[in-house]
């Protein structure tokens, strides 16, 4: 899964067309349920004269304690989802993971992807497809669930109350809109529990190619100074390589901002709890100075700040890089397995790298309870007994180990320790050939319900981030309180707000490339003045009660 998943820019529905469309409840007939005459109750079945036989249409009878797909007579099903990534993956039945679930549902599904423009058009006419995945919780398509989704509490009570013994309360009631219903489900929901229990993973880590660490001593990177001295040795006795290089910055701060501000332990709330204004931490703009300066002195490429993420990713690949600083080390995972395969002795490594100025502790993130991608079944979705069926499907221990692992036999199979690991194989072809690996098999690649818990039960990661991982271990912190604070879309605040985030991924590059103190000072000052200009204290303002709220939400106040 690309670092983009993560990164998928705020949707904006344009234009009258689109709120017009939302106000009449997006339906060609304007009812809360499917085409067929599938509508769902308002609540429960319990009390109802009719059995819940006659609620299915004679295609099973309901049981709580039964997954609803495992009771479906029905054969042949088809659903459209549509993805909001154009990456995404659009295959179906023809590898390990895809085939499975067709096999268990009786269902075929096509996928239709694309970008902001191209939902802003499906939700423009008259016809959605029957399940939508977005990138953003805080978007108006989100916001708005009600007026174009079926609330997933309502499915869930009509046809397939299992879904509530899969789906997580906690992320149920987090997304709860106004009227206390859910309308979507999130990839990648992470509780307070997944932290603790150490089923999650750390995604952010300073790397150094190990032969380059043991040539020079294993020398200690943690203050500015040592920074600098050990880019200068390596630059000196190493002069084919980039002493130093992170995520690409084309689109966004990329490794630099959130990443880099998580692993000098940047505070995310003031003592009084309200929002902390971590792009302007003196600790990290120490460091930004001092990354300057590497800049200055020849230690960081020009081409870094050009390069997508592809082309950095080539350059991972071939070990051109001395040093990297990585946000998502898991998507680099293949690029870092092939250089390592090739040159085991100049794996790249995890260290301490840069640290706090002021005594602060790494706090790595991972996704925190809203996830990343959120899942809604449609008003004109043509079958929403096999939607929600899906649903509770993918939810499932089951579907997440097939996901994971794939078919127990085919793929993986469960050792001694009660570990799973993948068949030889499998393995062998996830090392060697990981594009094909995710062709042939999808394992952790289909993803829109997956879930990090997964991967704790297997005895295998890929080798070239497992020292990472471990070096991460005990370093994670939920960051709940600030998810989602941003302004809604629409409001002038979210467009000041976008103009502001546009001058700060410019303004950060200029100051990393800054030919001098003066210059770098200058651009900070000039970026205060533009936030002040596009009212900037109202966002805060939204931002402060906005986590008021989440602390409602998380039962915190």
């Amino acid at each position: 899964m690309k670092k983009r998943f993560r990164g998928v820019t705020s949707i904006v529905l344009a234009g009258v067309l689109v709120l017009s469309m939302l106000m009449t409840g997006c339906g060609k007939d304007g009812k809360t349920g499917d085409k067929k005459g599938n509508t769902p109750a308002a609540g429960s079945n319990s009390g109802s004269d009719a059995s819940s036989a006659d609620v299915t249409g004679g295609r099973y009878e309901v049981d709580p304690n039964t997954p609803a797909w495992k009771l479906d007579t029905k054969e042949n099903s088809k659903l459209t989802w549509y993805v909001n990534a154009d990456w995404w993956n659009t295959d179906w039945g023809n590898d390990t993971v895809t085939k499975k679930i067709k096999e268990d549902l009786k269902l075929d599904i096509e996928f239709l992807t694309g970008d902001d423009t191209k939902l802003n058009t499906l939700f423009a006419g008259d016809d959605l497809p029957d399940i939508i995945t977005v990138f953003d919780a805080s978007s108006t398509v989100a916001k708005t669930a009600d007026q174009w989704a079926i609330a997933l509490n309502d499915l869930a009570d009509t046809y397939d109350p299992y879904f509530y013994q899969v789906a997580k309360e906690d992320t149920l009631n987090w997304y709860q809109l106004g009227d206390g219903k859910t309308y979507g489900y999130p990839d990648y929901s992470n509780s307070q529990e997944d932290y603790d229990n150490g089923n999650i993973q750390a995604a952010t880590a300073f790397v150094i190619r190990k032969d380059v660490y043991e040539a020079l001593g294993q020398p200690s990177m943690g203050t500015p100074e040592e920074f600098i001295n050990v880019l200068s040795q390596i630059k000196e006795k190493y002069p084919d390589l980039i002493p130093f290089g992170f995520n690409d910055m084309t689109e966004s701060t990329g490794s630099l901002g959130y990443d880099f501000q998580n692993f000098i332990g940047v505070p995310v709330e003031n003592e009084d709890g309200t929002w902390y204004d971590r792009d302007m931490d003196p600790d990290y703009l120490t460091w930004i100075k001092t990354f300057n300066s590497a800049y200055r002195q020849g230690l960081i490429s020009d081409d870094r700040f050009a390069d997508d993420y592809t082309i950095h990713e080539e350059k991972v690949k071939s070990g051109q890089y001395a040093t990297i600083m990585i946000g998502g080390t898991s998507q680099r995972s293949g690029a870092l397995q092939i250089w390592m395969n090739s040159n085991p002795e100049a794996a790249y490594i995890a260290i301490d790298g840069p640290q706090s100025t002021v005594g602060h502790a790494p706090t790595l993130a991972q996704a925190g309870i809203s996830g990343w991608a959120v899942n809604f079944i449609s008003k004109d979705c043509k079958d929403t007994i096999k939607a929600i069926e899906l649903f509770t499907y993918l939810l499932s221990d089951e579907a997440g180990i097939l996901t994971t692992f794939g078919v127990e036999g085919e793929t993986y199979q469960v050792n001694a320790e009660g570990k799973y690991e993948l068949l030889p194989e499998a393995k062998d072809m996830q090392q060697t050939d990981n594009d094909k690996f995710k062709k042939v098999y999808r394992l952790g690649e289909f993803c829109l319900f997956g879930h990090d818990r997964y991967k704790a039960l297997g005895s295998d990661q890929i080798e070239s981030i497992k020292q990472m991982q471990e070096w991460g271990t005990g370093k994670l912190k939920t960051m709940f309180v600030i998810e989602n604070i941003d302004p809604d879309a629409g409001t002038e605040e979210a467009r000041n707000l976008s103009s502001i985030m546009t001058k700060w991924n410019t303004t950060l590059v200029g100051m990393l490339r800054a030919g001098d103190d003066a210059t770098f000072d200058q651009l900070l000052s000039d970026f205060k003045k533009f936030r002040e200009d596009n009212k900037w204290n109202n966002i805060v303002n939204v931002r402060n009660e906005k986590m008021t709220k989440n602390r409602e939400k998380l039962g915190l106040n």
